[in-house]
């Protein structure tokens, strides 16, 4: 777990588990560029890790944007040299609604994210690291990536895709010394889950964290210092035979088929 004279680049560095992986890898002697949409949330994670003492660069992008994503890979390239760890990240839930209801809008937004957003940053980053003849790249999929969540079709499907991206690119690089692996985090404590239960309850969503957190076998939601701490293990050199594959961090949730609930079930 050593990443001294290593360059990581995190997506959806600015809050979160994007942040705890930033901050992971520096402490653990790394460069680290954070890449965030929102520049102050993003300075600031930067700020954290020059303040103890590491070397960090922000590039402000949308991921979405062929053209943007292509910026930040060439200048993480153009400011430390290469990309060693690629933690691809950036993510959004949407709204909660049944198939029926779906806003196309809605729908058509997750999926670039989630999905076009992972795409191209494999696609540039994976064209660099070619190039230097190694890397590891950790996709953040998600529990709903493996079973169904009613009043999320979007967000399911963008993550049942994030695995697929996963697997095949995973099997394109093998022989140049890349690995590409995916986590796969259950509730975790982030803005993200909880938007989802103001979502789900404006009035209580107090309710809603109690209801599911009764739900996981562990009784409670992950941290993102959990969640990194999966990220750091997969693009470390302790993980140099691990390529393909997803790791659940979801404390025992979709191992117990009685734990698995809709966040929208009352």
């Amino acid at each position: 777990m050593d990443f001294k004279n290593k360059v990581a680049l995190i997506t959806g560095g600015g809050n979160g588990i994007g942040r705890a992986t930033a901050l992971g890898f520096a402490s653990r002697g790394a460069k680290v560029v954070v890449v965030d949409r929102d520049s102050t949330a993003g300075e600031a994670t930067a700020g954290i890790v020059r303040q103890q003492g590491g070397e960090a660069l922000f590039v402000q992008a949308d991921v979405t944007r062929a053209d943007s994503v292509k910026a930040y890979v060439d200048k993480a390239v153009a400011t430390f040299g290469r990309i060693d760890c690629f933690h691809n990240n950036a993510g959004i839930e949407g709204t909660v609604a049944p198939v029926v209801d779906h806003d196309e809008a809605m729908f058509d937004a997750v999926m670039a994210v989630n999905v076009r957003g992972v795409f191209l940053g494999m696609k540039y980053v994976l064209k660099q690291m070619i190039a230097q003849k190694g890397g590891a790249v950790v996709n953040t999929a998600s529990t709903a990536a493996l079973v169904g969540s009613p009043g999320m079709p979007a967000y399911v499907a963008s993550k049942h895709a994030v695995l697929g991206l996963t697997k095949t690119a995973a099997g394109e690089v093998a022989r140049q010394g890349i690995r590409v692996n995916a986590v796969c985090p259950g509730p975790i404590d982030t803005r993200m889950i909880h938007a989802l239960e103001a979502q789900l309850n404006p009035a209580n969503p107090g309710k809603v964290t109690a209801r599911y957190q009764s739900s996981i076998p562990i009784g409670r939601y992950g941290t993102p210092d959990e969640v990194a701490n999966t990220v750091l293990f997969l693009c470390s050199d302790l993980a140099g035979n691990i390529t393909g594959a997803h790791f659940v961090i979801d404390g025992g949730r979709t191992a117990t088929p009685g734990a698995v609930t809709s966040m929208n079930q009352e």
